[in-house]
């Protein structure tokens, strides 16, 4: 099963190292996680890569780097995920290597019916709700957006954008995969109670099948 909450730690929305905050994810349930770093340096983003690879390799998680395939490759992550304006996904797995996941991040249908047609492990939409963690963010296409994207492909769906626990359930039903959260775990008091909560919300609204097993979340390389 694809892991159901994708925790995204935004450097500019961390109040502690990189490092520990995946610790304490990872110790409440969750298995995905990326690192992302807009405004870092090369050797600041790959430091601190360094680290959250180590720290994860023991664990029963998978890490996911923002927009770098070759630190990916270097660091020995789990994946890549990239964007519109990233490398397309498949010069992205030439450097990273295929034994790692690529994700790819859409924003309208004639986007998503390319991504499916790469080999993209998985395919990102959004931004589903109003999000503040984006300088520039896509328009928002809401639930239905799922809804139509889930008819064309069998591929891992990742929702992401202003998702909240309170809308969380609306996601998965719409024919979301995985639901991708930044804001609403990391700016919890509790981030790990947080996490057990949104994958409370993922058990109940995913129960009776409508799961998509092609891909597990072991491993980082």
């Amino acid at each position: 099963m694809f892991p159901p909450l994708y925790a995204v730690l935004d450097e500019d929305l961390l109040d502690a190292p990189a490092a520990a905050c995946a610790r304490t994810l990872v110790s409440a349930g969750v298995e995905l996680l990326q690192y992302r770093a807009k405004h870092s340096s090369s050797r600041k983003y790959f430091e601190t890569c360094v680290n959250l690879a180590e720290t994860l390799a023991t664990r029963n998680a998978r890490f996911i780097i923002n927009d770098r395939p070759d630190i990916a490759a270097m660091v020995g992550a789990g994946g890549v995920h990239v964007g519109q304006e990233d490398l397309p996904p498949e010069d992205a797995r030439r450097i990273c290597g295929r034994g790692r996941w690529v994700g790819v991040s859409t924003h309208t249908l004639e986007q998503f019916r390319a991504a499916v047609e790469t080999s993209a492990d998985y395919i990102a939409v959004g931004p589903i709700f109003s999000t503040s963690t984006k300088e520039k963010p896509d328009p928002i296409v809401g639930a239905s957006f799922i809804r139509e994207a889930r008819k064309l492909t069998q591929k891992p769906i990742v929702a992401i954008g202003g998702i909240t626990l309170e809308r969380a359930a609306e996601v998965y039903e719409a024919g979301a995969d995985s639901i991708a959260v930044i804001r609403d775990l990391l700016g919890s008091r509790e981030p790990a109670a947080r996490a057990r909560e949104f994958l409370a919300i993922a058990e109940r609204s995913l129960r009776g099948g409508r799961k998509n097993s092609g891909i597990g979340a072991r491993g980082n390389g």
